[in-house]
């Protein structure tokens, strides 16, 4: 059977591998306080070109709670995408600390700007607003659910809509590395750091064995925060297992190298597609690929391929999604780009 269900099948990237064992037994201190973990935060620092505050977290759930619970007050609320992670695959975790998500309709996995001043601008004028979970914290991912990216203009008018209004900007960049990717990708960290008051690099997903880096941009967000991640049990004793892990991902530029890989093999795959004139659900040039396939083809494919199915769109097909990654084998891609090539 070959895995094409998402991209954290595999262990790590054999760099960081080589250095856990290298370092195996050595003493650090814990909680992220070691040599590597602050090697790792100057290296991001330098990435971004600004001067920010970077935590270490297992992972992107983890990571979404510790910030957007302490971000905000106990009446306000985070705008998301229908489809946002936080909204549909963290089991309510955020409204678990008793902060509302307030779900917008999504274009292919993205919000705009327009729809966060319509949803400011419909609790500011409204008379009763009290009465009412008060929108604070614009939550979104790059790439998207869909694996669609953000424009920098697009962006750049979300960044000004909520400076305006006085939200936090926060984005979730678990895929963040395919994004970087993406033949059509316009931004880099240095912007990113620029247009937004808080973003993740993800590392699950895109080589590390386990964990995300939280970069803080807004100095208003930086306050104890230490002290929020320890509550939220997110502390990780051996810490230097996560900072080792992001210094290695930021040296000698591996973590692009990865990302590049993954949205490589996805590549081969929508060729594929192409090629034998499936309809695409969404259209994105990241590691996800959503082609429409007939379910009689869908029985073939499963006998041999691992893969999420997303749903019946017309009687008789159904939307898909191949997922590539870092470590993703070419041959198995090669392989199931020949069965895709037949008739749907």
């Amino acid at each position: 059977m070959k895995y094409f269900n998402c991209d954290y099948n595999e262990g790590m990237a054999e760099a960081i591998l080589i250095k856990l064992n290298e370092t195996n037994m050595e003493q650090t201190p814990g909680y992220c306080e070691d040599k590597y973990s602050e090697s790792a935060r100057e290296k991001i620092k330098e990435a971004c070109q600004k001067e920010v505050e970077v935590h270490f977290f297992t992972g992107g759930t983890q990571t979404n709670l510790t910030l957007i619970s302490s971000a905000l007050r106990p009446h306000q609320g985070v705008i998301s995408a229908e489809c946002g992670h936080i909204n549909v695959h963290e089991s309510g975790a955020i409204e678990n600390c008793g902060h509302k998500v307030l779900a917008l309709p999504d274009e292919a996995g993205k919000i705009t700007a327009k729809q966060v001043q319509e949803v400011y601008d419909a609790h500011a004028h409204d008379e009763n607003c009290i009465h009412a979970v008060q929108p604070k914290l614009v939550y979104i991912s790059n790439p998207t659910e869909w694996g669609t990216t953000y424009s920098k203009q697009e962006l750049t008018k979300m960044y000004e809509v909520c400076h305006k209004c006085g939200l936090i900007l926060y984005i979730d960049g678990a895929r963040l590395a395919y994004a970087l990717a993406d033949e059509s990708n316009e931004m880099d960290l240095p912007f990113i750091a620029d247009h937004c008051d808080a973003f993740y690099i993800g590392g699950t997903k895109c080589g590390a064995m386990f964990g995300e880096a939280l970069v803080l941009v807004d100095d208003k967000l930086k306050a104890d925060f230490r002290y929020l991640i320890k509550q939220k049990g997110a502390l990780l004793a051996k810490g230097r297992m996560l900072g080792l892990q992001f210094d290695t991902l930021f040296t000698n530029g591996l973590y692009e190298q990865l990302g590049k890989h993954g949205v490589m093999m996805a590549d081969i795959i929508r060729e594929a597609c192409r090629q034998a004139k499936y309809d695409f659900f969404v259209e994105n040039n990241t590691n996800q690929v959503f082609p429409v396939i007939s379910k009689t083809k869908l029985e073939l494919l499963r006998k041999n391929y691992q893969f999420m199915g997303m749903g019946e769109v017309k009687e008789g097909y159904e939307v898909v999604r191949f997922c590539t990654s870092w470590a993703t084998k070419e041959q198995d891609v090669k392989e199931l780009a020949e069965v895709l090539r037949i008739a749907n």
